[in-house]
């Protein structure tokens, strides 16, 4: 039972957030496809696949960040209470749980076409190279974006086999939410980050965050409008599309710079803003 409760908050399963955020990308993928009327037959089995998929490949890429940042861990409030960093677990155990977590993520993928399987091992190399980004760039949460929202590609190839312009801007739209909500939470370490030399967008654009977040929500609102423009109606679909749109506008005025709690709280919030957009796209075929 105490490994089963390391290995939780070892995987961050106790925080589902983490591959919530990660699980809406692939989901809007899924409702694109669904919304044109391609292959809906899968859509259902899919969205089950790409979930697992989500919970899988963020627990194993949690604990390689907690691998590699066990050192920083340690200097860090928010994270020296990690088992890793706090010596609850060992590297070599951690490293046995990557390598099993990625082996069932493999099986998941298995079940795509081969376009799809090639977009989820290219994944890989992203996904693991996130962790040693934050110690070269100020852009780690661009890194983020690129690698988290990679899944809306993988879902809308899963059920079409090709690579369409609309999807592409649509994965731009996601990469550029990330890169927001992200410096928000980044905001909680820069006072950490800086002593011990990592970098984030928090730390580069400290003297402007609000304004930075919301150029990155405005670029996420247009590049969405531009997709769904023509799709535009007083219907549920169109409302759940305004609802996220208001919602990237709530996080904006309400998170403060100078209160954490404000920042998670706004964060966290992402979970709702996805929720929304999923069936703004899904309900576009109803």
């Amino acid at each position: 039972m105490h490994q089963l409760r390391i290995f939780i908050e070892l995987t961050r399963l106790n925080k589902p957030i983490g591959f919530m955020l990660l699980f809406w990308p692939c989901a809007w993928g899924l409702a694109y496809a669904y919304s044109k009327e391609l292959n809906n037959d899968l859509f259902t089995y899919y969205l089950i696949l790409f979930f697992l998929g989500s919970v899988l490949m963020r627990s194993a890429g949690c604990i390689f960040n907690d691998i590699i940042d066990k050192d920083f861990d340690k200097q860090v409030e928010r994270t020296k209470k990690r088992p890793i960093a706090s010596g609850k677990i060992s590297v070599i155990q951690s490293f046995v749980y990557v390598i099993i977590l990625c082996m069932l993520s493999l099986l998941v993928l298995l079940e795509f076409n081969f376009l799809t399987i090639c977009l989820g091992l290219g994944s890989m190399f992203l996904a693991f190279s996130y962790p040693f980004m934050k110690r070269i760039t100020y852009w780690p949460q661009l890194f983020l974006g690129i690698t988290f929202n990679w899944g809306l590609i993988m879902a809308w190839t899963s059920m079409v086999n090709n690579i369409s312009l609309e999807v592409m801007i649509l994965y731009i739209s996601a990469i550029f939410w990330t890169l927001g909500y992200d410096t928000i939470y980044g905001t909680q370490d820069i006072s950490d980050d800086e002593i011990i030399g990592l970098k984030s967008t928090a730390i580069k654009f400290k003297n402007n965050i609000k304004k930075f977040v919301t150029i990155s929500y405005l670029i996420t609102i247009s590049t969405l409008i531009f997709v769904f423009y023509d799709d535009f109606n007083f219907n549920f679909s169109t409302f759940f599309i305004l609802l996220f749109i208001a919602s990237l506008i709530y996080q904006i005025f309400y998170f403060k710079v100078q209160n954490p709690l404000t920042c998670l709280k706004a964060f966290k919030f992402n979970n709702y803003s996805g929720l929304f957009l999923f069936l703004g796209i899904y309900l576009g075929n109803i």
